[in-house]
C-alpha cells in the first residue's frame, strides 16, 4: 500500500508563540506527523483441494485451464498467457484474434510443452485438467499450483462460492469476488421462495439426439441442483457422474410424471451444435410423443440451462440458471 501521511496543524496565540520563540529551552515540541507504512504484501497463502499454497502477488505469469473459472478471470481482465483454448466456452477475449494466449489444445491430447515455454508463475488448474496436476508440477517445478475443483463429499455450492473467493484473494478482486457470491446466494434464496416444497422435479442431460437421466446429488451439472435447492425429485434412482447423463427411455421419464423438468444441453455448448444432425434440447422435448401429456411439456414447465453450461459450469452459470428458474416458478 501507498505510504500516507497525516500532519496536525498547532493553532497557537500569538502571545503564546511569541514566548516560545524567545525560550529555546522551555518550549514544548510540537507533536511528530504520523506515519503508516504498511507495506504492499508480495505473497497471500491460500488453501486449495491439495493443502496450503503461497503465491507471490501479483502473479505475472498465468496459465488457466480450469473450465468453472475462466469466464471469471476473464471478467476480471486477468491476462493468461496459455489455456485450453479448444475446449473453453465461447466469447472470451483469450479466443479472439489478436490475443496472445497460447493454446494448450483439449486435456485429450494436450500440449503440455507449451505450458514450459510459457514460463508460468502460477497455473490455476482444474476440471478437465486435473489429471494433469502431477505433469505441471514436473515440467514446471517454479509454479504455484492452484486447484479449486469442487471436492467430493463438501456442499456444491459451497464449493463454487470457494473457487471464486479464494481467486479473489489471489488477484486482489475480494469485492468482486463477493458480489459474484452474493449475486448466487440472492438466486438461490429466489428459487426457495418460490417453489412449493412438493412439485415433482426431473432433471435430464440432452446429448447425441438423446434424453438422458441425471440424477439427484450424483448426476452431471444438474445432480447437486436437487441439493442446493431442496428439490422433490420426480425420479430417485442411482446414477453416475457421465457428461452425457445415464440411460433413460422417454417413457420412463413420462412415467415418473415430473411436474418441472430441467435441461442441460450437452451438445449447445460444444463444437457439434453446427453439425446438421445436432438437435436442440427443445426440440428433442417437444417432439417427443411420450412425453406431450407429461404435466412439466403440458404446462411449459420445462427449463433450461445456459447453451454454454456444458463447457463453463461456474458460479455464474448457475446464479444465471437458477434466476431463469426462480422466473419460471414466480410466474
Amino acid at each position: 500500500m501507498p505510504i500516507t501521511r497525516r500532519t496536525r496543524t498547532l493553532t497557537l496565540a500569538s502571545a503564546t508563540l511569541a514566548a516560545a520563540l524567545g525560550l529555546t529551552g522551555c518550549a514544548g515540541s510540537a507533536a511528530p506527523a504520523e506515519t503508516t507504512a504498511d507495506a504492499a504484501a508480495t505473497s497471500v497463502t491460500v488453501t486449495d483441494n491439495h493443502g496450503e499454497q503461497t503465491v507471490a502477488l501479483p502473479p505475472q505469469r498465468v496459465v488457466a485451464t480450469d473450465n468453472r473459472t475462466i469466464s471469471v478471470l476473464d471478467s476480471w481482465g486477468i491476462d493468461v498467457v496459455a489455456a485450453p483454448l479448444d475446449i473453453f466456452p465461447a466469447g472470451l477475449s483469450y479466443k479472439e484474434d489478436g490475443s496472445s494466449t497460447i493454446n494448450l489444445g483439449n486435456h485429450g491430447e494436450p500440449n503440455l510443452e507449451a505450458v514450459v515455454a510459457a514460463n508460468p508463475d502460477l497455473i490455476v488448474n482444474g476440471q478437465r485438467f486435473a489429471s494433469y496436476y502431477g505433469d505441471f508440477q514436473t515440467l514446471v517445478p517454479d509454479a504455484t499450483i492452484v486447484e479449486l475443483d469442487p471436492r467430493e463429499g463438501e456442499p456444491f455450492d459451497a464449493e463454487l462460492k470457494r473457487q471464486v473467493t479464494v481467486l479473489g484473494e489471489i488477484f486482489a478482486k475480494k469485492d468482486e469476488a463477493a458480489k459474484l457470491v452474493a449475486d448466487f446466494e440472492k438466486s438461490i434464496e429466489r428459487v426457495k421462495k418460490a417453489y412449493d416444497g412438493q412439485a415433482s422435479v426431473m432433471a435430464v442431460i440432452t446429448s447425441g439426439g438423446e434424453i438422458n437421466y441425471a440424477a439427484p446429488t450424483t448426476g452431471r451439472t444438474l445432480g447437486p441442483v436437487f441439493d442446493i435447492l431442496g428439490l422433490t425429485p420426480a425420479l430417485a434412482s442411482d446414477g453416475s457422474t457421465d457428461h452425457q447423463g445415464d440411460d433413460i427411455s422417454v417413457e420412463a421419464i413420462a412415467a415418473s410424471n415430473p411436474e418441472w423438468i430441467l435441461v442441460m444441453d450437452r451438445d449447445a455448448g460444444v463444437s457439434e451444435n453446427t453439425h446438421e444432425a445436432y438437435k436442440p434440447a427443445n426440440d428433442l422435448i417437444s417432439s417427443s410423443e411420450a412425453l406431450q401429456n407429461v404435466p412439466a411439456v403440458k404446462n411449459s414447465r420445462v427449463v433450461y440451462m445456459p447453451a454454454g453450461t456444458y463447457l463453463n459450469e461456474g458460479i455464474v452459470t448457475y446464479t444465471t440458471f437458477f434466476n431463469a428458474l426462480a422466473d419460471a416458478l414466480e410466474s
